[in-house]
């Protein structure tokens, strides 16, 4: 019998369960299979005292045993969703394989956040898999969502990892742990086409109906009101993975599950950030045709956006023929919008508050520089923000020379002067991401129980925007000697 947890008044649960009135063709209940002997490797502190949780009875056993899945918090209601998806552009029933959902925790400020619990054992979804997950990729998401919070991008976060003293069996044997992720929620594209393969009316009507009260309650009722959602959701993509381009990110499995409908990046499997600009750069070990590499990105939203729109046509008109011309109408602005946020970015990334025609220009003119180069995409921006530095490179290198020349040329024009320029780009260009060979060394230091590395880089992620005293162990690429960097899913 599972133990009674503390009581909801003691630590701060405010736990609701609106997902789990919708149709019963998206979710199943089910329990976290308990673990042998949880520990916590990371309690997220400052996140815990924000979703209004009492930090000190929640870190202590009673927290671990409720973040391990041995414990179900007091007013929980777990479940796991349901969902489809394109995976490598092949269609799959899939659904939550090793994640449950305890409940929507209602915050301080007003929102209500999902908290879910990943690699907390078998659900009706689990496909034969073992519902477990390994620490290092935990870990993995918990170090990359929080550098995606801390650079201001719409991210999941991650509220705890705990490692379960049970042995998860990979391509080798490693450390067992249970994730516990936070969203504005986990409705996805492959939400709607799970409804749709089933061609249940009423069960894709509540999806979106619901998408529309948690996500986007200002659109208005009406009869159109489901295209408003999709335009709605077009917008928030385009702009989500023009702010992953203008930091160098790349997802690495960008099938449809894995796209949320909040606008939130949502799934850290396969993810790294580029060292040195390429536009075909691909880390996912599965990867191997560069379907998710760095440049094709924004084409796989449209094409995940496509198939969110063919399971909405039932929704957008009666006729299908008129709903695939509404569907087409709306998806054909995802390009213009994200080239608009794109170049908003990287404007920003120059200096530049204005927008004037050709800066798109500008902008194509230093990636290219780039790509030929294969400049530090971190580096390269940090460069432009200390005036002396672009100048010596530019008096160095010839064809930088030029754009550089450009570029001081489109400053002049600007209202502001060089130092506002320097603040702007400071503010808009990380001088830290998470440099991957970091990273590793500190996933596997935490591996092997050395939690120093990680604290370390943890620490330096939260303030990406600081130039002043980076540490050049946090600021240099790996060495060319490592070699090409790959990445796992850790399923």
């Amino acid at each position: 019998m599972t133990p009674a947890s503390p009581s909801a008044s003691e630590v701060g649960w405010r736990l609701h369960h609106t997902y789990a009135a919708l149709p019963e063709l998206l979710h199943s209940a089910v329990r976290p299979t308990p673990v042998r002997e949880p520990e916590f490797v990371v309690f997220n502190v400052a996140l815990a005292a924000e979703l209004g949780l009492d930090v000190a009875a929640l870190d202590s056993p009673d927290g671990v045993a409720i973040f391990a899945g041995n414990v179900v918090p007091d007013g929980a209601f777990p479940l796991a969703q349901a969902y489809a998806g394109h995976q490598f552009g092949g269609f799959t029933a899939l659904g939550d394989g090793r994640a449950i959902l305890l409940g929507e925790q209602a915050t301080p400020d007003g929102r209500r956040v999902d908290i879910q619990l990943k690699g907390a054992g078998r659900t009706p979804y689990s496909r034969n898999g073992d519902g477990r997950a390994a620490v290092g990729p935990m870990l993995r998401e918990l170090v990359i969502s929080e550098a995606m919070h801390a650079l201001g991008i719409p991210t999941t976060r991650s509220l705890a990892v705990v490692v379960t003293g049970e042995p998860v069996h990979r391509e080798r044997t490693l450390p067992g742990a249970v994730l516990t992720r936070v969203a504005s929620s986990h409705l996805r594209v492959g939400t709607f086409q799970w409804a749709a393969a089933h061609r249940d009316l009423a069960a894709l009507r509540a999806i979106a109906d619901y998408t529309i009260q948690r996500h986007y309650p200002d659109v208005a009722e009406g009869p159109a009101r489901y295209l408003a959602l999709f335009d709605a959701i077009v917008e928030r993509q385009a702009r989500l993975i023009a702010q992953w381009q203008c930091v160098g990110f790349v997802h690495g499995v960008m099938n449809t599950d894995n796209m949320a409908l909040s606008g939130e990046t949502l799934d850290y499997g396969p993810c790294a950030f580029m060292d040195a600009y390429d536009a075909n750069t691909v880390f996912s070990s599965i990867d191997s045709g560069g379907r998710y590499a760095y440049g094709n990105q924004p084409g796989i939203a449209q094409w995940n956006l496509a198939r969110l729109a063919e399971a909405l046509l039932p929704l957008f008109d009666a006729d299908e023929p008129r709903a695939i011309e509404i569907a087409q109408t709306s998806l054909e602005r995802f390009r213009d919008r994200f080239a608009h946020h794109f170049v908003a970015g990287m404007r920003a990334k120059l200096g530049l508050a204005r927008d004037e025609d050709g800066d798109d220009a500008l902008v194509d003119g230093l990636l290219d520089w780039m790509q030929s180069t294969h400049a530090d995409f971190t580096n390269t921006f940090r460069q432009l923000a200390r005036p002396a530095d672009a100048e010596s490179l530019a008096q160095g290198d010839a064809a930088f020379g030029r754009w550089h020349a450009s570029w001081r040329t489109r400053l002049v024009r600007e209202a502001h002067d060089l130092d506002a320029a320097v603040v702007l780009m400071q503010r808009s260009s990380p001088a830290i991401i998470p440099r991957n060979h970091k990273v590793e060394e500190a996933l596997t230091a935490a591996e092997q129980g050395d939690l120093t590395p990680l604290d370390r880089l943890m620490t330096a992620l939260r303030t990406p925007y600081d130039h002043h005293d980076v540490p050049p162990e946090f600021a240099s690429p790996a060495s060319a000697s490592d070699g090409p960097y790959r990445t796992f899913c850790g399923t």
